[in-house]
């Protein structure tokens, strides 16, 4: 039987693909989901991939994995460097949480530097593109054995 692994990503990243692919690349949300769900296989693990604009959509999606996921890999976009609400939530799930970034947010901009997610993060996984999904998952794999 899978364990579900809710795979939760923020605002812009509906646009992944096509917005500055010299940061993002060229894949999509769909790639990734795949991705996740191959990898996924062999470690028993089910991925149910979200996205949302909305931070209130997030915090609900957190709330619904305290149900119904073993583990939440998230990717909150800008809300990372803004969202008590997102961290509130997290806080409130009792499974492993990893924090994904596809570009390495250390060599961009200072006020990416600071993460309200990684107060609640079990690992933080930036810069390796959308790899970095199918890293968690299996790293997902290891925390949940």
């Amino acid at each position: 039987m899978s364990k579900t692994i809710f795979i939760l990503n923020g605002p812009n990243l509906n646009l992944l693909g096509k917005r500055q692919p010299e940061i993002y690349g060229r894949e999509t949300l769909a790639d990734v989901e795949a991705q996740c769900a191959e990898a996924g296989k062999p470690l028993g693990l089910a991925v149910v991939l979200r996205q949302s604009n909305s931070e209130g959509e997030l915090v609900g999606w957190i709330h619904e994995a305290r149900e119904k996921a073993k583990g939440i890999i998230i990717n909150p976009g800008a809300y990372t460097h803004t969202s008590i609400a997102i961290l509130d939530a997290l806080n409130a799930f009792e499974g492993p949480v990893l924090e994904v970034h596809i570009s390495n947010v250390h060599k961009r901009e200072a006020f990416r530097h600071h993460s309200y997610v990684s107060l609640r993060a079990d690992g933080v996984i930036a810069g390796f593109g959308v790899e970095g999904y199918a890293l968690a998952m299996r790293r997902m794999g290891s925390l949940l054995k």
